[in-house]
């Protein structure tokens, strides 16, 4: 099917169904009765007991399993500043995700602020209410202050999936290229294309995993970040990440566009603009010996994966489920969330994101790598409660988590709580609650 037609599609089954995710009951009511345990008058313990200790609030509420997806839609999917009315499907589907994919109850609310102190007080609002925030789709630098700033000041996790979902995915992935051409992470170099928030955070777990930045090249619009830059006064003030990247990285102060970042560079991460040919087949011949090449821009790459091959790539990925080798941060977040909420985690550390990308590549590893197969499909469903397990295992060796447990019972409970989500949906088609949608069909094949 081509992008035109799912995008019909998606429309006309949006406006049969109104909504991606509802609210269903998860006690059982089977008289009125009932509601004198559930509501007035038996509640009132409930409550009086959570205001003499609000921890207590993740026991006897639902705010252990519960996350908000916050967004102001300033920067949604490839469509750019759309505004959170229009944002609020794409929301939705990220709840869907969450659910089916990890057992989380994530509430899609868009916002209708636009300042970062003014959505920085939603967030902090809300927090009574949660066991998380999910940012999702707001532009940057504004993206990173709130991160910053909420992952710092608030005590359950914050996270940005356009950043930390995105950096963790690509992570997991270079991991197993780098097995594949036989290279070492401390010592490639690295050219990435675009500083807007996924390289952004990507450099920043690189950095966490072992690579040198002295051998890391960031391309902006403007060409290379370098310690050399007329605009670096400009940077500090307007977009300190740029500033630091300009002058913590790139050791030779090499200056230029993407063709001179690109030059003798090992791994190549393309994150900017929906566009084949930005990255062009002879730059890719420029790089190393067999080089690595990831062009993650959505809904196009910026060089065409047949392309790069034919330059001599050794291994390439995208961001799109049509080419082999997807990028995509729908496999991190569903088990980073899971496995911080059970450990019932203060925050979600770079640490626990370099770990759920090891645990990704070591999955696909065991499964067997080859040149079209270097991380997990969103199809290998026993990847989330590992990803899971092994993040909040993270968070207890971090001290972050404030209900440590085992690897191996972390991974217990996840899984029970994945798949008691799947059969939650399978039992409400089953009765008809939910209708199924003949028209999938095509798309499922």
């Amino acid at each position: 099917m081509t992008r035109g037609i799912y995008g019909e599609l998606a429309v006309r089954l949006a406006r049969r169904y109104k909504g991606k995710v509802a609210l269903y009951p998860s006690v059982p009511v089977k008289h009125l009765q009932d509601f004198s345990v559930w509501y007035t008058p038996g509640v009132a313990e409930v409550s009086r007991r959570i205001a003499e200790d609000p921890e207590e609030s993740f026991e006897l509420t639902g705010r252990w399993n519960t996350i908000a997806i916050v967004t102001d839609g300033t920067r949604v999917l490839g469509l750019g500043d759309v505004g959170p009315e229009a944002a609020l499907a794409v929301m939705e589907g990220k709840a869907l995700l969450f659910r089916y994919l990890g057992g989380v109850n994530a509430y899609p609310l868009p916002v209708a602020e636009r300042s970062v102190e003014g959505i920085e007080r939603v967030v902090k609002a809300l927090a009574p209410a949660l066991g998380g925030v999910n940012l999702e789709d707001i532009e940057s630098p504004k993206c990173f202050r709130l991160l910053d700033t909420l992952r710092e000041e608030m005590e359950i996790p914050v996270w940005h999936d356009d950043q930390q979902g995105t950096a963790g995915a690509v992570l997991a992935a270079l991991f197993n290229a780098l097995k594949l051409v036989g290279k070492r992470l401390g010592e490639v170099s690295i050219a990435m294309v675009g500083a807007g928030a996924a390289n952004v955070a990507t450099l920043r777990l690189l950095l966490e995993a072992g690579a040198d930045p002295e051998k890391i090249y960031v391309s902006d619009s403007r060409g290379i970040l370098h310690r050399g830059r007329p605009d670096l006064e400009e940077l500090r003030e307007k977009n300190p990440w740029k500033y630091w990247i300009a002058t913590h990285t790139n050791g030779e102060g090499r200056s230029g566009g993407i063709p001179e970042a690109m030059r003798g560079a090992d791994v190549l991460i393309a994150a900017s603009r929906p566009k084949p040919g930005l990255i062009r087949k002879e730059w890719v011949r420029l790089m190393a010996d067999r080089p690595i090449v990831f062009a993650l821009a959505n809904p196009d790459p910026e060089i065409w994966p047949s392309d790069a091959e034919e330059a001599g790539a050794a291994v390439v990925a995208t961001g799109r489920s049509d080419f082999p080798n997807q990028v995509n941060n729908s496999l991190v977040f569903p088990g980073v969330f899971r496995g911080a909420l059970d450990s019932r985690a203060r925050k979600i550390t770079d640490g626990m994101v370099v770990e759920a990308a090891r645990e990704l590549a070591s999955y696909a590893e065991e499964k067997g790598l080859r040149r079209d197969y270097i991380i997990p499909r969103m199809s290998d469903w026993d990847v989330y409660p590992r990803v899971a397990a092994a993040v909040a295992a993270k968070a207890a060796e971090e001290g972050v988590a404030r209900k440590p447990r085992s690897r191996e019972e972390e991974l217990r409970v996840a899984a029970e709580i994945i798949e008691a989500a799947r059969r939650g949906l399978s039992a409400l088609m089953e009765s008809s609650v939910v209708t199924d949608a003949p028209e999938l069909e095509e798309v499922r094949r």
